[in-house]
């Protein structure tokens, strides 16, 4: 782990999402680093908020660095499969067979869509 240093770590692809807030603070965009847990900020616009978590990132990498701690690679599509199983009660089974029935699309295509609202 010698030669990963903290610009080793800043150019890795790390997946950063920024989400619009309306809340009893006011208007902003809140920006997190989904690897890194705990590495967050804000800004006015997107680009501020970008601007910020990349210096959130800076800091909490330098931190991790200096006491030795692991530090997450960025996740990527390629360590999923695009699968998964999961058990349901029968009666939501046979609803949702019914519901993708009525819509004329398959279990799969309506399972995706229910999940993506």
């Amino acid at each position: 782990m010698g030669s990963k240093d903290i610009n080793y770590y800043l150019g890795l692809p790390y997946n950063v999402t920024v989400q619009e807030i309306h809340d009893e603070s006011g208007d902003y965009y809140y920006a997190r680093v989904l690897e890194l847990d705990g590495c967050q900020s804000h800004g006015a616009t997107v680009e501020e908020a970008y601007l910020n978590i990349r210096e959130a990132m800076e800091g909490w990498i330098e931190v991790k660095l200096e006491f030795g701690d692991p530090i997450p690679e960025p996740i990527s599509d390629n360590n999923y499969s695009g699968k998964f199983n999961i058990r349901i009660p029968k009666s939501l089974h046979r609803r949702l067979a019914m519901e993708a029935k009525n819509e004329g699309v398959s279990m799969n295509q309506y399972a995706l869509y229910k999940l993506a609202l």
